[in-house]
């Protein structure tokens, strides 16, 4: 058999790629054999002789469906985790998050004037030291505690209204009984 050493270099040289990635035409080895130049080469390569082999592909598509399948919750076994539960996700993660959660939503509602200052410190401070979990239960805790404000607001307004009715009963009443005592008794009239 011929060697091609030499022209399977200048093809490689010419088409900018490796060795292993020529094809040279087998029913031509005779004539590839001729050419010992360059441009012999080029001629060989232009009518077909040598050829630069496609690239293979490597497929991404079992690699997307394993992506797929995780998102979906597979394959996360204890078998296929490597490092410690607070590795993987430090509960200081879930702590910063689940505060930045909570204090954007009491932020918002102060600026909406939804609560007032005072309410915005309580729930701020319960915030911080850990009474709830998620934003569900800080949303329901402010509700009561408005609630709570409405009821107590309600009971001073009647209780001011009690206070300032029996003040106007007692004035009406002294009023009347002073009028008793100026005016003659209607049995001494007689």
């Amino acid at each position: 058999m011929v060697s091609l050493k030499l022209q399977k270099r200048l093809a490689a040289a010419i088409l900018h790629c490796g060795r292993r990635k020529l094809w040279l035409d087998p029913a031509e080895v005779n004539h590839v054999a001729m050419a010992n130049s360059r441009k012999e080469v080029r001629n060989l390569i232009k009518d077909g002789m040598v050829l630069r082999r496609s690239t293979k592909l490597h497929s991404r598509f079992r690699a997307r469906q394993a992506l797929e399948a995780k998102r979906n919750g597979r394959h996360t076994g204890y078998g296929k985790r490597s490092g410690t539960k607070e590795a993987r996700l430090p509960t200081k993660v879930l702590w910063m998050r689940r505060m930045r959660v909570l204090r954007r939503l009491l932020r918002k509602y102060r600026e909406s004037k939804k609560i007032d200052k005072h309410v915005y410190h309580e729930t701020y401070m319960k915030v911080k030291g850990n009474v709830f979990r998620n934003k569900r239960g800080l949303m329901e805790s402010i509700h009561r505690l408005e609630a709570d404000k409405r009821r107590d607001n309600a009971l001073i307004y009647q209780l001011e209204a009690m206070r300032s009715q029996s003040k106007d009963n007692s004035q009406r009443m002294k009023v009347s009984l002073r009028r008793e005592e100026c005016s003659p008794h209607p049995l001494l009239l007689v």
